[in-house]
């Protein structure tokens, strides 16, 4: 089996929860992939340019494997999941679902707009520690994808944090609702999740039989 981490939306593969179910896996003797969703550069970042770092992460490899996808990673890993039967199994934490229809939303038409017209929008990069332009491609790439077409029943475990600001952890329910082989497990937290970052491991050892 074959094990990928892939980050959230402006942050690394050195996030918190990164490093961590990174150093549980190497005290299993087992090497956690981490790809840098970033490549190759954040200012033109698309859903399009994450899943070919996948690809990139994935070359060569026969399978099978298991994602682990955290917020928008969590995406990733889904879309990953749908052209590529070599995934096996999942692991998100606070999947970033329906993310261009919230992220529209939360930004608001003027922002769009703006966007539109300048082709740049600051965002902050946790990962950076500094504000950077992203590409308006990231808005018109996210329109061509679409978690719902994971019909293939790969088993999945969704970890979500009950408090979650960012992702509504109804649409992690409602992902689960017409998919058996999908399972969500709740939390008092919020959309980092760090204050149960000990939990997601266990629950992690469990699902994937690490044990």
């Amino acid at each position: 089996m074959h094990y990928v981490y892939l980050h959230g939306f402006a942050s690394g593969p050195n996030s918190t929860k990164g490093r961590y179910f990174r150093d549980r896996f190497a005290e299993l003797g087992i090497t956690l992939r981490q790809p840098d969703l970033n490549e190759p550069v954040f200012e033109r970042l698309t859903l399009s340019s994450q899943l070919a770092c996948v690809d990139r992460a994935l070359e060569g490899t026969e399978g099978p494997v298991t994602l682990f996808g955290s917020s928008l990673g969590g995406l990733v890993a889904v879309l990953r999941a749908i052209r590529d039967e070599r995934v096996v199994r999942l692991v998100l934490m606070a999947p970033a679902f329906r993310f261009i229809e919230r992220w529209s939303a939360q930004l608001g038409k003027e922002t769009i707009e703006r966007w539109r017209t300048t082709g740049r929008l600051p965002i902050y990069h946790y990962g950076y520690g500094r504000e950077c332009p992203l590409d308006v491609g990231m808005l018109e790439d996210a329109r061509k994808y679409d978690e719902e077409q994971l019909l293939r029943p790969v088993p999945t475990l969704i970890l979500h944090g009950q408090g979650d600001e960012v992702v509504d952890p109804q649409l992690s329910t409602d992902f689960a609702r017409s998919r058996p082989y999908v399972r969500v497990q709740f939390y008092d937290t919020d959309h980092s999740m760090g204050s149960v970052v000990d939990r997601l491991w266990q629950e992690t050892v469990d699902f994937c039989q690490l044990g």
